[in-house]
């Protein structure tokens, strides 16, 4: 039985994958241990300390991975408690770098992985973009810490692929994640939830209240399009990916969006019932989206912004020729739809790891 190493396994998305890597042994890595279904093997290891390098070199050799899947990333500061800046960098991108190392060192030891997979995200190209980008448009993800942290990973796992050959390395750059078990800051805005760590948000979330989405004034900002993709449809891509043949180049970089063309804001904002109030500016859609935040009532932070306002699509035609004839049968929802399952019911409760794009 082939061997799967997951790091945050804990995750929304290392969740939705262990389904989906069904007949392979899975040894699942994070900081807290994972909900529901258990890997085959779960070792509790924090990325953000060294020595969990060397900890990672021997869980490798002892079990010898043909893939590892590195999922492990802060998202949200608040809700996983890694309220330091220099630990939450020391947990996403020197993490990542540690991930690298240790199969660099295993394979120096004997032991090969054959695919080493990185999901980065389209918030590493930055939030206003000119157009549908492909994969060699310039990253310019900034403001928000999440951001800036996937493009450096980005481009640590670009400079480092070499040192791990012959693993052949995939990195994945999905759109922002919906679905029912998503809880990311866009999709608290369409689903209106009080999502802030405050006393007063979670009375409102008891009381059911929804909180308005919160834009500047023009029909430019409802016009923007939004790309999306359900989290379930990266999971089955990184499934297939795993099961695929070894072959191909030694680095591939993806664009990950959902199927159709992508609905504007006003559009998604239909889908999910939410209620839109445009104030007269951007700066003063900013205070009041800051305002909220300070007052622990939305989970929002003021750094997003511009990922609220902006338009940022990706060309998805590598994607489509790289999974071919399985194109729909790995990416089933449209856009649409994907917005439509996100609001139908409630997300599961938060865990302890926020791993969303």
């Amino acid at each position: 039985m082939e061997s799967v190493l997951v790091t945050g396994v804990a995750g929304n998305l290392g969740r939705r994958l262990l389904p989906q890597l069904a007949g392979m042994r899975v040894i699942g890595v994070d900081f807290v241990e994972p909900r529901g279904e258990q890997p085959a093997r779960f070792v509790r290891m924090d990325l953000g300390v060294e020595d969990s390098c060397p900890g990672l070199v021997k869980l490798i050799r002892e079990e010898q991975p043909a893939c590892v899947i590195h999922l492990a990333f802060v998202l949200d500061a608040v809700r996983t408690g890694v309220l330091d800046p220099e630990r939450m960098w020391q947990i996403n991108v020197a993490g990542t770098a540690r991930v690298m190392e240790a199969i660099t060192e295993a394979g120096r030891r004997g032991v090969e992985v054959r695919k080493f997979i990185f999901p980065s995200s389209v918030s590493a190209y930055g939030p206003n973009l000119p157009g549908p980008v492909k994969e060699d448009f310039p990253l310019g993800g900034h403001s928000l810490p999440y951001a800036i942290h996937k493009r450096e990973c980005d481009l640590v796992v670009q400079q480092r692929a070499a040192s791990i050959s012959p693993c052949r390395t995939f990195i994945l750059r999905p759109h922002i994640f919906v679905g029912p078990s998503v809880e990311n800051y866009l999709v608290a805005g369409l689903r209106g939830t009080p999502s802030g760590a405050g006393l007063r948000a979670q009375r409102m979330r008891e009381r059911g209240k929804r909180l308005p989405m919160i834009v500047p004034w023009g029909d430019k900002y409802l016009r923007h399009r939004c790309q999306f993709v359900h989290v379930d449809d990266v999971a089955r891509l990184l499934a297939w990916i795993v099961r695929r043949p070894d072959a191909g180049p030694q680095v591939t970089i993806l664009n990950v969006g959902g199927r159709g063309i992508p609905p504007s804001l006003g559009r998604c904002a239909e889908i999910a019932g939410a209620k839109l109030v445009q104030l007269p500016t951007r700066a003063l859609a900013r205070l009041a989206l800051e305002i909220t935040w300070r007052m622990g009532i939305s989970g929002f932070p003021p750094e997003a912004f511009p990922y609220l306002t902006g338009e940022y699509i990706m060309d998805l035609g590598n994607l489509q020729r790289f999974l071919g004839a399985d194109f729909e049968r790995v990416i089933r929802y449209t856009v649409e739809d994907a917005v439509r399952e996100s609001v139908r019911r409630e997300p599961a409760a938060a865990t302890a790891t926020a791993l969303a794009t």
